[in-house]
């Protein structure tokens, strides 16, 4: 066995399945107002089941008042109205029932549906989203929040919002014609709504209370998101913007927003990938300029972030084949030579926590970079060189990371045939 990989054992903490698995990470984590949670695919059970544990030790331990995933703020304002006992849902399920875009089973699945039902014990625990894709879903709750609240003002923003009407519900049709300059775009229309929803913000909430405040804050930051949405899918069809840069951009600022509204005391867990989490400094990404939400965590609150990551070595996933097709329970294969993965895979070492600030003698060969696996909602096995790995300097990129050899897929709520199937293995249909 080489030197690195001894140095690994000998630093590394050996996970059991015990409560005291996290104390180290718990310990590190201290004071610190930001943790963010990676995954290295949106798609496999440990990676939310750990997730969630150690959230809740979180809340319970550190006094943490809020989870912000990489998900829409529509969709996870239900579950948030659900968990503080606002909302109509009658559990957990129909709390979920928001999301039905694809990738549908990122958050409708087993181990969300189970971990919302804890939240809804902890009441005083919101559930937030960060992502800038719910164009119409933002505009729909804007317009039922001013029904509510002033018609006369509905009446002006139904006005403006019609501008996509052309479109469906389709964003990607209004900005390839925006950004072809076939249609004109609706920049200003969305902007204007913005500022009238802020400009009006007193005479709106009609009394006084946390209530009426979150509210407004629901409905002002569904503003900004139809705003940025605009601007994002605009910006699909123009080369020279970087898309990856608006939307991370957008979320770390939701992430800041959030806890201004929610105050100086609160303190916020993140769940997103691996690729938003990571610092985006100490990886491939820089060299394209792009940024993500760790690396403008770190910039902005350096002392208050904590960056956590995960890896496997193997196993199944939940994933799709491209974009908006169905989801299916696909084999992992074993990581490539040159990676991050099989260098922890060759420690023979199942299940661990390493904190990348205490690595002995490890500290030099994990310094040196090398590949790191990226699996989204899709997973293109035939082409995993090329559409699931880049380089980084994993001490820089995260604080700690947990590496889990062998994983399973996440269970949908919905199973589609495919998953249920799974994979018929290689040797199918002789079976030898």
């Amino acid at each position: 066995m080489a030197t690195i990989q001894r140095a690994i054992i000998d630093t590394a903490t050996q996970l059991a399945g015990a409560p005291s698995d996290f104390d180290e990470i718990i310990d590190k984590i201290g004071d610190r107002r930001f943790v963010l949670l990676g995954e290295a695919s949106h798609g496999t059970h440990e990676f939310y089941r750990l997730r969630a544990e150690l959230s809740k030790r979180l809340v319970r331990e550190k006094g943490f008042t809020a989870i912000a995933v990489e998900g829409d703020w529509p969709d996870c304002y239900r579950v948030n109205r659900y968990i503080r006992g606002r909302g109509k849902d009658h559990d957990a399920t129909e709390a979920l029932g928001d999301f039905k875009r694809f990738p549908q089973w990122m958050w409708r699945n087993a181990d969300v549906l189970d971990f919302v039902g804890w939240l809804r014990d902890y009441s005083g625990v919101g559930f937030y989203g960060l992502d800038v894709y719910s164009l119409h879903a933002s505009m729909q709750a804007v317009l039922a929040y001013l029904e509510r609240k002033d018609p006369e003002a509905a009446r002006k923003a139904r006005a403006r919002y019609a501008c996509f009407d052309r479109f469906g519900e389709e964003p990607q049709l209004y900005g390839r014609a925006a950004a072809l300059g076939i249609s004109e775009d609706c920049q200003y229309e969305v902007l204007s709504q913005l500022m009238d929803l802020q400009k009006h913000r007193r005479e709106l909430v009609q009394r006084d209370g946390i209530l009426a405040e979150d509210e407004q804050f629901e409905a002002e930051q569904n503003a900004r998101v139809v705003a940025k949405a605009e601007e994002y899918y605009r910006s699909m069809y123009l080369g020279h913007v970087n898309t990856w840069n608006l939307r991370d951009t957008h979320m770390m600022d939701t992430l800041d927003a959030l806890a201004t509204h929610l105050g100086k005391q609160s303190k916020i867990i993140v769940w997103a990938h691996n690729s938003h989490v990571g610092d985006a400094a100490a990886t491939q990404r820089d060299m394209r300029g792009e940024i993500n939400i760790g690396h403008l965590c770190r910039k902005r609150h350096r002392a208050e972030t904590f960056l956590l990551g995960f890896s496997t070595y193997e196993g199944t996933v939940t994933a799709a084949n491209d974009w908006d097709e169905p989801a299916e329970r696909k084999r992992v294969r074993p990581a490539l030579r040159g990676s991050y993965e099989l260098l922890f895979h060759e420690t023979g070492l199942s299940k661990f926590l390493l904190m990348l600030d205490e690595l002995g003698e490890a500290a030099g060969g994990l310094h040196e970079p090398r590949l790191q696996r990226a699996i989204g909602v899709i997973y293109r096995p035939e082409t995993e060189r090329q559409s699931h790995y880049y380089e980084v300097t994993l001490p820089d990129q995260f604080d700690a990371i947990i590496h889990l050899d062998h994983t399973r897929a996440l269970e949908p709520l919905e199973r589609t045939p495919l998953w249920v199937r799974g994979e018929f293995p290689e040797t199918y249909p002789t079976g030898l």
